[in-house]
């Protein structure tokens, strides 16, 4: 691994990108600790303890806690997410999105500039939202009114759009995905302080030296299993004509359609958990009511209903953005202009039924693995008593974007290894895209 880390600094174009990229991820934390003007801090903090278990704490585990210290980046690249999301939905739906997904790279750009102009308005919304949400509910404003309002509002909705540039001047100029790689380090944040406790934790007698070891051991088996349930895929093989134009022969080949077994990837997760925090969050404004403390107690992690509640909602929503990210109908529709076909399967609505039958079936086991490593956090938490903040590194949001993160960029530095004729990380074992030599 060292004559691997060595040889990547060899090479001055990769040496610069990854420097580019952590010069950037360095300025995307330092302004995580960079506040808005007129906000307490220290009551910000005591105010924010009470919100760990809502649809805040949530965000502000995206944002790498920028949320709770009400930083010029408390919003982080979630507005980008969001009108990302919503313009992808509208391209399944609105025939305007789908002939710009259809007009090659000039669409791009376009779908690019709407996605952009959609971030700076939900950013201006959002940003409100939390100003009044520090104004009224959390009071720790020391001069409230119009101008802090106006203050708060403009810092937060550039801090967004300096987050989504600098995103992009990743993807661009550094290595791996910029948006990803901000979500990636964000969560990666909190590691250092979660390790800190769990030693003096050890350290003080308060916990077992044996129990840190098991904790490893899980950490390491759901690790890979997370691995395996990113890296699988279902090959359906196909086969393209043979053509004769002039005196050259084209197609004869035989290729394969790659059907993961998580084409949603981390969206379902992200869908139930944000629909799953809606009821504990709304009764944190009505405190006082018998209904809402039932409510808060059937949602909250430790309760049996939350987990079937939650799983259900994660195997609902893998098959709903399954279906938007894939089309079955689009892929046979290529294939046949292409020449291509399955074999013993016809071409046209043949094929779309069966490679739709194929994904459905494969879509099944991923969605409810995706559960399980979704739920297995709040398992480990009742089981082993492990606190929220070192229990959600075991699974759920945070280890899939994680480890899908890592192996994007893992796959990057391959590419660029092997098209130097360099080794890459792995001489063993596979990862997708990568060149047999």
């Amino acid at each position: 691994m060292i004559d691997k880390i060595r040889t990547i600094f060899s090479i001055p174009e990769l040496r610069a990108k990854i420097l580019y990229t952590l010069a950037i991820l360095i300025v995307v934390r330092i302004g995580a600790h960079i506040p808005i003007p007129g906000v307490d801090a220290n009551a910000l903090a005591g105010a924010f303890d009470r919100l760990q278990d809502t649809l805040f704490g949530l965000f502000n585990m995206f944002v790498g806690g920028a949320f709770e210290k009400a930083s010029l980046f408390s919003l982080g690249i979630m507005p980008y997410i969001s009108s990302s999301i919503i313009i992808q939905l509208m391209g399944s739906v609105l025939p305007y999105f789908q002939r710009l997904q259809k007009e090659g790279e000039a669409g791009r750009k376009k779908i690019t500039q709407i996605t952009r102009y959609g971030t700076v308005l939900i950013a201006t919304m959002q940003s409100y939202g939390v100003t009044v949400f520090l104004e009224k509910e959390l009071q720790v404003v020391i001069n409230p009114g119009a101008l802090f309002v106006f203050t708060a509002v403009v810092s937060m909705v550039t801090g967004t759009i300096l987050l989504m540039w600098m995103g992009e001047k990743v993807t661009e100029r550094g290595i791996g995905n910029g948006i990803s790689l901000i979500i990636m380090v964000g969560i990666i944040s909190r590691l250092p302080f979660v390790v800190g406790n769990e030693i003096r934790a050890v350290l003080a007698g308060e916990k077992l030296f044996i129990s840190e070891l098991v904790l490893m051991g899980i950490m390491f088996l759901v690790i890979c299993f997370v691995v395996l349930l990113t890296q699988g895929t279902r090959k359906i093989p196909v086969q393209y004509a043979k053509r004769v134009v002039g005196r050259k022969v084209y197609g004869g080949q035989n290729t394969h359609i790659p059907l993961k077994v998580n084409t949603a990837g981390v969206m379902p997760i992200i869908f139930a958990q944000s629909i799953m925090f809606i009821p504990s969050t709304v009764s944190t404004f009505f405190s006082d009511s018998e209904f809402s403390a039932s409510i808060m107690r059937w949602f909250s992690f430790e309760h049996p209903v939350y987990w079937v509640v939650f799983g259900l909602m994660i195997v609902f929503f893998t098959y709903f953005y399954t279906a938007i990210a894939f089309d079955p109908i689009q892929v046979s529709s290529q294939m046949k202009q292409q020449g291509g076909f399955i074999p013993g399967v016809r071409p046209g609505k043949k094929t779309s039924e069966y490679i739709d039958n194929i994904l459905s079936k494969v879509t099944f086991p991923g969605s409810v693995a995706l559960a399980v490593v979704a739920i297995f956090p709040y398992i480990l938490m009742q089981a082993m008593d492990v606190e929220y903040d070192l229990a959600s590194f075991f699974g759920g949001t945070s280890l899939l974007i994680i480890v899908g993160v890592a192996l994007d960029t893992l796959q990057q530095l391959e590419s660029h290894l092997m098209m130097r004729h360099y080794d890459g990380f792995l001489t063993k074992g596979k990862i997708r895209g990568r060149r047999r030599m």
